[in-house]
């Protein structure tokens, strides 16, 4: 009897084994390899992409004592998706109230009304208005191109009635942080093929393929129009474009418009299983790449300073669903790590303070 069950309990334990879900499995690496894991930038550095809804004082401090944790110089907050008008003028105020160089502040598009006759004008206004406020930066959000909609159907990227909002950000020459679509493999099918597939099972909500009557091609071919139309505005492409899965395409973009940079946040994945050519990359386009994190998470900058400064082997993702493969270091340089860390944003931005940085 106690052989049987003793029988029954293996057969049981195999059974579970056999019929875990990608979602569970977590192997164990054997490698044994040099580890650096990085808690504090090796420089200070500028997050040019961030977003805090709470700027109550209470959480002024909390963020100040995780940006002196991280080195973090300067923290560029980005309003939630809305956020114009009485609430960029609020944010600078506690912001800079509480400290006068650690925070600053970016505006959104105010895109109601979008049918009025008077819409470009009243737009470009509120943005004016905004600036002088006290934001330096506008930030677009995803839903331009996708969800956002006017009586005729979805709006364009480049859609021209924008085209004054942009001549105020070339006039005060202040950077736009545009972020457009999302990676290629959501708008895919969810097959074998897919390398996010994982992603597209766990987040469905990101499952663009067949849900949508636009293409990625389509918006990314929109926005580069965009960024064509108007070399005099400073376009910062949030998430390298979703071309750090292509490189060579994304420096292509860069050596034909002088007017654009990258920021890398939300593509570590991308990057880190590349390491040799991404620090070709960041060597060559070392004046047009910025640090941005997006997501507000204090651990998970850590294994960003991990991927920049070290040369470390196969090495955990933040997000295993971004794709199912380890990460390597890319051991940047000091100049290009400085100049990805706060140079290129201080010359950018405008009225940054430059307090603390080498």
């Amino acid at each position: 009897m106690h052989r049987f069950l003793l029988s029954l309990l293996c057969f049981v334990t195999v059974a579970a084994a056999q019929s875990i879900s990608i979602e569970e499995f977590e192997p164990k690496s054997t490698l044994r390899v040099p580890e650096h894991k990085p808690t504090r930038a090796k420089f200070p550095f500028i997050d040019v992409h961030n977003h805090q809804r709470d700027v109550t004082p209470d959480r002024l401090k909390q963020l100040i004592e995780d940006m002196d944790s991280l080195n973090m110089g300067i923290l560029i907050n980005s309003p939630v998706n809305g956020g114009s008008g009485k609430w960029v003028a609020n944010a600078v105020t506690a912001m800079k109230a509480h400290s006068a160089t650690r925070f600053a502040v970016m505006t959104n598009i105010d895109t109601s009304n979008l049918d009025a006759p008077d819409y470009s004008q009243r737009a470009a206004a509120q943005l004016e208005t905004d600036i002088k406020a006290g934001a330096i930066g506008l930030k677009v959000w995803k839903q331009f191109g996708t969800t956002l909609s006017d009586s005729q159907g979805r709006i364009k990227v480049d859609d021209p009635r924008f085209d004054a909002v942009w001549a105020v950000c070339a006039k005060y020459g202040i950077p736009v942080l545009i972020h457009t679509a999302d990676p290629w493999g959501l708008f895919q099918p969810m097959d074998k093929n897919n390398e996010r597939w994982l992603e597209l099972k766990i987040q469905t909500r990101r499952n663009q393929s067949g849900q949508t009557n636009y293409t990625w091609e389509q918006l990314i071919a929109e926005q580069h129009n965009l960024f064509t139309r108007h070399p005099q505005t400073t376009f910062i492409n949030a998430h390298m474009g979703w071309l750090a899965n292509n490189l060579d395409r994304l420096a292509e973009l860069l050596d034909r418009l002088p007017n654009v940079y990258v920021e890398i946040g939300a593509i570590t994945s991308d990057l880190g299983r590349q390491p040799r050519a991404a620090k070709r990359f960041f060597t060559k386009y070392q004046d047009r790449v910025l640090f941005g994190k997006d997501a507000y998470n204090v651990v998970e900058y850590h294994t960003y300073f991990r991927l920049l400064e070290t040369d470390d082997e196969y090495f955990d993702p933040i997000r295993k669903y971004h794709g199912i493969w380890k990460l390597y270091g890319l051991d940047l340089s000091d100049d290009v790590l400085k100049k990805l860390y706060y140079k290129n944003a201080l010359r950018i931005f405008p009225g940054l303070s430059s307090a603390g940085f080498p």
